[in-house]
């Protein structure tokens, strides 16, 4: 028998510093934002996740998206080597808790990897090679997890800031995606769910045991269709954060729950970071 262990970070009172490449500044709530990442912790807890949670270095104002820091794999944990250098001091403040749990390896210079840029499809591990993640960090990391099975595959991104922004797992077999910043041929074995190109965030969700968790905010996607696929499309959640239901009876079987949230602050979307950790549950 198995637990998950969602590990996540408070928010830094600095969250409103936080670096942003593709999409402009706007005001954030600080309030707002940790009363938001609360309910999402707590979400996660009605998911059945065991949450714990760190505390936040006020000098990352990043780091409650704590998920670039780390990927966390069955057999062993990579600790990665941010691409941004304002990032890198955030690593030491997850590194230590993940060893609890899994043996590590690192990322060294001149390699980089974010682990955002990691999107895990059953052995195979897509790498969007990015503003944040490098060659040598990807030959890296392809090195690293040879001897346990895994096949590291890097896709070049475009316009984006990581892979995961914009292209998630629903199953081991099924994406969903905005393929205009990749080349969608790279995914061939998958089928490729497309979001509106209005909607080009709304292809970062979060899957946890049973349940897809989305962002609230994009109406035209939640779930959208492709190829005959009619997934459930909702209409938002008026003022709360996380939708007080699931939804259970979507027409496609592969999306069981879905889960709607909101982003903090005037950023449309979720916080959805976090690292998850499968253990042998205690008898």
């Amino acid at each position: 028998m198995q637990t998950l262990v969602a590990l996540t970070r408070r928010v830094s009172p600095r969250i409103a510093e936080c670096e942003l490449t593709f999409i402009n500044r706007q005001a954030i709530d600080y309030p707002r934002a940790v009363q938001q990442h609360s309910q999402y912790q707590q979400l996660l807890r009605n998911l059945g996740a065991k949450v714990i949670e760190l505390p936040s270095d006020d000098q990352c104002p990043d780091c409650c998206f704590l998920e670039d820091t780390a990927l966390v794999l069955d057999e062993v944990a990579v600790i990665t080597r941010p691409g941004s250098e304002a990032r890198r001091r955030e690593v030491d403040g997850v590194a230590p808790t993940i060893m609890k749990y899994r043996n590590v390896v690192r990322i060294d210079s001149p390699g980089m990897l974010e682990a955002g840029d990691v999107l895990r499809m059953g052995r195979n591990l897509l790498v969007g090679v990015s503003t944040r993640t490098n060659q040598q960090g990807i030959e890296m990391l392809r090195t690293a997890l040879k001897a346990y099975g895994y096949e590291v595959v890097a896709i070049p991104m475009k316009g984006a800031l990581h892979l995961k922004s914009v292209c998630t797992a629903l199953d081991d077999h099924t994406v969903l995606a905005d393929p205009r910043h990749f080349d969608a041929g790279e995914l061939s074995e998958y089928k490729l769910i497309e979001v509106p190109a209005a909607e080009s965030m709304a292809a970062n969700v979060l899957r946890i045991n049973a349940a897809v968790c989305i962002h609230a905010g994009f109406h035209q996607t939640v779930l959208s269709s492709n190829n005959g696929t009619d997934l459930t499309c909702f209409e938002g959640t008026k003022t709360t954060a996380i939708a007080s239901r699931a939804v259970n009876r979507p027409t496609d079987p592969m999306v069981r729950r879905v889960k709607l949230l909101k982003r903090p602050g005037g950023r449309n979307g979720a916080f959805l970071s976090l690292v998850s950790i499968r253990i042998a549950a205690k008898i």
